[in-house]
């Protein structure tokens, strides 16, 4: 079974062909650089990029692939979450396609495709696990029972990792997106020359919380402005390490809680590779097994929606061309 995958959720302007649900053809992703001179996406020019790149992305994706539109076998597209006029550029281009070939059209969940990233880089993982999904929007602790079915154990109260980590980038005169700039100058840097904190929530124990390690970076950078320019990366290090505690505690909590021996990353920030570190680190000590999908799989990419249409195609469904774009979704 082969799917076209189709991704516009936000800045990135994706498509990709998938074969068996595991074999990646092609992924192709355009990347919208018009934003990094205002440090963040701009919904309006993201979603008149989506227009202009849509239809040659499809076609580049469908001949690294060597295959057509005839030959497709359903067409899976992001239905949400993410950015209304972003959405509706993709989901209106997957649904004429799939009304001209008469082709089966699924919509999917963003963050669920970001979860199926994993199954495409691990064909040998099964639920259940935990997820812990981090990105630019979204931090979330997942529990995967079995495929399709998720129970958000918990979430951030206020700034995603990744908006904190692009809110301090920008504080720190480093380009957008923040995470990768962070990362980055952060790779020589002491992680004990700053302890940020990392906030303890009451009534929310796989919540997460990192407005006040934002407000924290602030207030330290308005008090040690010295310091900034000679100790850029032991800041850096700092507070990437106070976002990284603040993921891996929660995660293996909720690991010991629910008696699961997988971890999963999923999302942007899962390509953190301070992250990917020190949670393997971790686990490895409790004998947990962790598991996450190389760096382009965890950013918005066109392949994890095919991967997890071709898992819904497989069982009969499928959406029909009413769909719409949904800003706010919840994966449960």
């Amino acid at each position: 079974m082969v799917i076209l995958g189709i991704e516009s959720s936000c800045d990135e302007t994706a498509a990709a062909v998938v074969v068996a649900g595991q074999d990646i053809r092609s992924n192709i992703i355009a990347s919208q650089s018009e934003h990094i001179r205002y440090g963040g996406v701009v919904p309006e020019l993201a979603a008149r990029a989506h227009t202009r790149l849509i239809l040659p992305i499809i076609q580049e994706a469908l001949d690294k692939a060597g295959t057509t539109l005839d030959q497709i076998d359903g067409i899976a597209v992001t239905k949400g979450p993410g950015l209304i006029g972003s959405l509706l550029v993709g989901i209106s281009t997957a649904k004429a396609i799939a009304m001209a070939r008469n082709k089966p059209l699924i919509g999917v969940h963003h963050l669920e495709g970001h979860i199926f990233a994993n199954f495409l880089a691990h064909p040998e993982l099964q639920p259940p696990f935990i997820c812990l999904l981090v990105s630019g929007g979204h931090s979330e602790l997942i529990l995967v029972r079995e495929l399709g079915k998720y129970q958000i154990l918990g979430r951030t109260r206020d700034d995603a990792a990744g908006e904190a980590f692009d809110k301090v980038a920008k504080m720190l005169g480093l380009p957008y997106p923040g995470g990768p700039s962070i990362e980055k100058a952060a790779k020589n840097g002491d992680v004990n020359f700053v302890k940020f904190p990392v906030a303890r929530i009451k009534n929310g124990r796989y919540d997460f919380s990192f407005s006040g390690l934002k407000t924290a970076a602030l207030n330290y950078l308005r008090n040690h402005k010295e310091e900034v320019d000679s100790r850029l990366a032991d800041i850096c290090a700092g507070f990437q390490e106070a976002i990284v505690r603040a993921l891996t505690e929660k995660t293996l909590l909720a690991a010991r809680d629910f008696d699961t021996v997988r971890i999963v990353l999923a999302g942007g920030v899962a390509s953190n590779q301070r992250l990917r570190k020190q949670m393997s680190r971790l686990a490895d000590a409790e004998s947990l097994q962790v598991y996450y999908p190389p760096p382009v799989l965890c950013t918005d990419n066109a392949a994890m929606i095919a991967g997890a249409g071709y898992h819904y195609l497989r069982q009969g469904i499928r959406s029909d061309l009413k769909l719409n774009g949904y800003p706010s979704l919840r994966l449960d």
